[in-house]
Formats: C-alpha cells, structure tokens, sequence
C-alpha cells in the first residue's frame, strides 16, 4: 500500500511539474537514474538502482527490494539568431535568448522480489520535453494580423515558444533464466502535454488553420513496451541490450493543423547495448550505445521545407506536412565507477552523439522553437552509505556548448508570397547544466 502511494503521489508530481524540458539526446535524457546520469547514462549492463524499466527491464531482478527517488534540476541555456536577411532590408534580422531556463525533472523507482528468480517493480520518469519562451525582438512587423504585437523570430505575433512533457510510468518483469542471465518487460504508458505560442505566420499554410497556435494546453496519452536482456558472462564481465517500440499515442487534436498526420506525436523507437567491467575490485568501466530513430516518426521526421514548398497538397497537419527533420542518431556513452570505500563512490562520464538537426535543406527555421543541438555530455557523480544502510546519490551534467547554422526555410515562404530577396541564415546555440540529487535503499 505504501509503494502504491509513492508511486502515485510521484506521477502527480510529475504532471504538475511546469515546462520538463530535458533536451540532451534530441529530447530523451542523456541518462535515467541519478546513478546512470553521473556516468553519462551507460547503465544497460550496470544494476544499481530500480530505474530498470526505462533503461533495461531485465536488470530489476538482480536489484533486490529496493525503493529509489530522485530529481534533477535542469538548466538548458538556448538561444537563436537570424542574420543576412535581405527580403525585408534587414527588419528581420535579429537574436533572442529562451527566458525558460530552470526545470525540475523528477523520478521513481520501486521494485519487489516475489521470489528469488521473479521480481515485480515500476519505474516513473520523464522521457523528455522541449520547452522555450522567446521574447519577440524584431523590428518588422508580424506575418499576421496581431494588433500592435511585436513579430517574433518566426514572423508571429509577440512570444514565441513551445512546452512539451513527456512522462512515462513503466511496470517491471524479470525473470532469472538461470544464476546469470535475465529477461525483462516492460509495458509503457505515456502522458504528453503539450502547447505552442507564435506561429501565426504559418496559418495559412495549414489545413487546420485555427488549430496552429496559441491555444493553451492539449494532452495525449498511449502506450509501448519495453523489453531487455542482462547476462553475466563471468564475475567481471556483463552485458545487457534493451528494445523499446515506438509509443503509439493519441493525437494532439487541439494541434491537428500544426503536427503531422493530424495532430500526430508518437515517441519514437529507440534500442541501446552495454557492457560492464570490473576492471579492478574496486573500479567498473560501463560501455553503452544507444539508438533514437526519431526520423520514423513523421511530426519529428518529415522535411520542414514540405508545407512551404506544397502547401496544397501537403499543408500543415496532413501526413507529409511539415516537420522537425530529425535525423535517427546513434549515441556513444562511456562510464566509470570507483568505490573509493565502504561509504562513497565516485563516478564520471563523457557521451556524444550528432544533433538530429543538420545545417542543410533549410532544417533551422521549424527547430527554433525545439533547438536539440547538444552533442558531448561530461557528467560527475557520487554515492554516500549512510550509517542507516540508505544511499544519498549526486550527480552533475555539463552539456558542452553546440551550434548549427543553416540557410532559412523562411526563404521560400516569403518568396512565394512575392517578395524577392533572402532571409539569410539561422543560428541555433544551446548548452546545458544539470544537478541531480536521489535517495535509495534496500528494503
């Protein structure tokens, strides 16, 4: 009864935290776990906590009765630029910073052995998000009909931004095929949330003009699963691989003239192998690769030039209307743990993986709003046993710096609106600081 409580008492939290943006790997986490995130998220093959169902199910059964709970507080610096715009003799030129900066971003984990072969468990967590909220600092005039609003970075009227949450509740399986290997399952249910501000200027190219922008909140739910392998090949060497579907969800129907396939937002499908070794009795090296195939899922995926160059027969909200352009990226994350004693572990580090956003065929404009441009994570962490047997775990992310220019996909829509001339190129910078703070133990 009382992990029941926790367990909705956390996903409570979790729909009520404002603007979760946890854009380091595209929009996932760069790691799921305090633990996971001090070593840049390579956790497929590693047990140490019960954050299991969104990393590899399969590792909750050598994880024992444990109860873990933690939050991050995410600080992603985001900023965009226009510069060379010649349509308009420069009125649009211009740069603004994201004011939405600090974001708490919550997890839980809870898991129970039934027996020592079986365990049943559940992992709550934000997947990821996207939130931004720039000013409107242009000296032009909008797109739009919007009174004596200023124009924003993408020609609308005044701010111009996007919140976009993504929580996850995984319920665990794992079943011990024998002393060393395991299987898991872990069937996903997904709530989004999501509302944009600003896009007035692409109204007229939608096929649901009126359900484009500025309309507050709309919220979808659906569902995947999420299957995994651990198996311990000697007592130093283990390796792990996880499968998750693509998340069917229900559409955005508020935003059914924005995203494609009327309002469409599945979570795309994504898979990830590690390997852990105990390079001495006291250090572990952790490998993993992970891949997001976000270009499968079409409102991520499809070319942003689509509803600009056909606005007939592909406008906005329609099946090839416009989107993100996000390419499938494959992720590279390299972790170490050193248990310096009985009572504190020291952890660090360093992923990469390209940005899903490419500087060609005019990808920047449409990613204003969601600039996922991080490639290098270096990350720190540590774990203090207290006298009680409970773990207080730390951990701390730098995003290195990134920035991708591109010519603007604006060209085109001004052009054919009769207006000759250019509007240059776009910029989209970001870095990122995370703290994390957790507590664990045995039960």
């Amino acid at each position: 009864m009382q992990a029941r409580k926790l367990v909705a008492g956390l996903i409570a939290a979790g729909c009520l935290t404002p603007g979760l943006a946890s854009a380091t790997t595209g929009y996932f986490q760069h790691g799921y776990g305090i633990k996971a995130k001090g070593m840049a998220g390579a956790s497929t093959a590693v047990v140490a906590d019960a954050m299991g169902g969104a990393v590899n199910p399969a590792k909750m059964v050598f994880v024992g009765n444990r109860i873990d709970f933690g939050a991050d507080l995410f600080n992603p610096r985001r900023s965009v630029s226009r510069q060379g715009e010649t349509a308009f003799g420069g009125f649009y030129n211009g740069n603004a910073d994201s004011d939405s900066q600090y974001f708490i971003i919550p997890e839980f984990g809870y898991n129970r052995m039934i027996n020592p072969n079986l365990s049943l468990g559940v992992t709550v967590y934000g997947n990821g998000g996207m939130n931004t909220d720039f000013n409107a600092p242009l000296a032009g005039p909008p797109f739009a009909p919007c009174g004596t609003a200023q124009a924003n970075m993408l020609l609308g009227c005044g701010r111009l931004g996007v919140d976009m949450m993504q929580l996850i509740v995984a319920p665990t399986v794992a079943f011990k095929l024998n002393p060393n290997n395991a299987i898991g399952i872990a069937p996903l249910f997904a709530y989004q949330r999501f509302k944009v501000d600003g896009l007035q200027a692409f109204q007229g190219i939608s096929s649901a003009p009126a359900n484009v922008t500025n309309l507050g909140y709309d919220e979808s739910t659906g569902w995947g699963v999420r299957i995994g392998w651990l198996g311990k090949l000697s007592d130093t060497v283990t390796l792990g691989a996880a499968y998750a579907s693509k998340m069917s969800m229900s559409e955005f129907d508020g935003y059914r003239g924005l995203f494609a396939e009327q309002g469409g937002f599945d979570i795309p499908e994504n898979y990830n192998v590690g390997i852990a070794v105990k390079a001495t009795p006291k250090v572990q090296v952790a490998f993993d690769i992970q891949r997001i195939n976000y270009n499968e899922v079409k409102s991520v995926g499809n070319g942003v030039l689509n509803s600009i160059l056909d606005p007939v027969n592909c406008p906005l909200g329609s099946a090839c209307g416009s989107g993100f352009r996000w390419q499938n990226r494959t992720y590279y994350k390299l972790g170490l743990e050193y248990e310096h004693s009985k009572t504190l572990t020291f952890r660090g580090g360093i992923s990469y993986g390209k940005s899903p956003i490419e500087s060609s065929m005019n990808d920047i404009s449409f990613n204003i709003i969601a600039p996922g441009v991080i490639e290098t994570h270096l990350t720190l962490g540590m774990t203090y046993k207290t006298a009680t047997g409970g773990e207080l775990s730390f951990s701390y992310m730098r995003a290195l710096s990134n920035t991708v220019t591109g010519p603007s996909a604006i060209t085109p829509l001004v052009n054919g609106m009769g207006f000759p001339g250019s509007f240059g190129t776009e910029s989209l910078k970001m870095y990122q600081n995370a703290f994390g703070i957790a507590y664990g133990w045995r039960m």
